[in-house]
């Protein structure tokens, strides 16, 4: 669970969020809304990358503000939008710093099975002696995310994890997404931009626009014309396909 409550932040003159106040439970929970709406900055916060200015952020009932940094990162992993990688890094040895909050840096037994456990729920087991400026984008990308996996806390916080990957691994994120939510009851927040993953894969939907809030609901309330409308400027179609809504936005 993720606690935002009076969160307001700026950046000199320019007001980025604006009095946000929201619960995010255990599931998948995409973030969505139009570039500049505050997203990132919002996990930012949640994350600890970004000092709160006003207002408070729980996760798991622990205060962002001031619970001690091991602890926070043994409660938190975070995907950030722009990751910088160590291009000397081979991937398997990328995935293992995400046991660094539970080991130190000194790798026993566990931290090893949960590795190579890492390495095959994201497809990089072939991979693992690659070093990553050997990789392709969408490579690196999944190597990424399995170390923010491979940390093992029970929130995720993952700042468009869709980058550079292909139709095939996105779609297979997305589902492993949900998955891990479901039957190891974990809070997975997910910046989306694609509106049709986030109404296939989405347990719930938080929409930002202009640093404001403008809905938190389950994803089949927020994904009705009038309501994305709202969110994004223009009217749009929303058809049923199977059992999920699915926005024809391009149209």
């Amino acid at each position: 669970m993720i606690e935002v409550e009076g969160v307001s932040f700026h950046r000199g003159p320019a007001r980025i969020l604006m009095d946000i106040s929201l619960s995010i439970p255990t599931g998948v929970t995409a973030l969505i809304g139009p570039n500049g709406a505050g997203k990132s900055t919002l996990m930012a916060l949640m994350a600890r990358l970004l000092p709160l200015q006003s207002g408070s952020i729980r996760i798991a009932g622990k205060p962002v503000a001031t619970t001690p940094g091991p602890e926070m990162a043994r409660t938190v992993s975070i995907l950030r939008q722009d990751p910088n990688v160590s291009s000397r890094l081979r991937v398997r040895e990328l995935v293992g710093f995400g046991r660094f909050p539970h080991s130190r840096g000194r790798l026993n037994a566990e931290d090893n099975r949960l590795i190579d456990e890492a390495l095959e729920q994201f497809d990089l087991t072939a991979l693992a002696d690659r070093f990553t400026d050997t990789l392709s984008g969408g490579q690196r990308q999944r190597a990424m995310i399995a170390m923010a996996y491979c940390q093992g806390s029970d929130t995720m916080l993952l700042d468009e994890p869709l980058n550079n990957l292909d139709m095939f691994y996105a779609r297979d994120l997305m589902r492993k997404l949900h998955r891990v939510a479901e039957e190891q009851q974990k809070t997975i927040v997910v910046v989306l931009h694609d509106i049709n993953h986030a109404g296939t894969h989405a347990d719930r939907i938080v929409a930002l626009r202009d640093g404001r809030l403008v809905v938190n609901d389950r994803t089949a309330s927020v994904l009705v014309p009038q309501t994305l409308e709202a969110i994004f400027g223009y009217p749009m179609e929303v058809v049923t396909v199977g059992r999920s809504p699915v926005v024809l936005h391009h149209r």
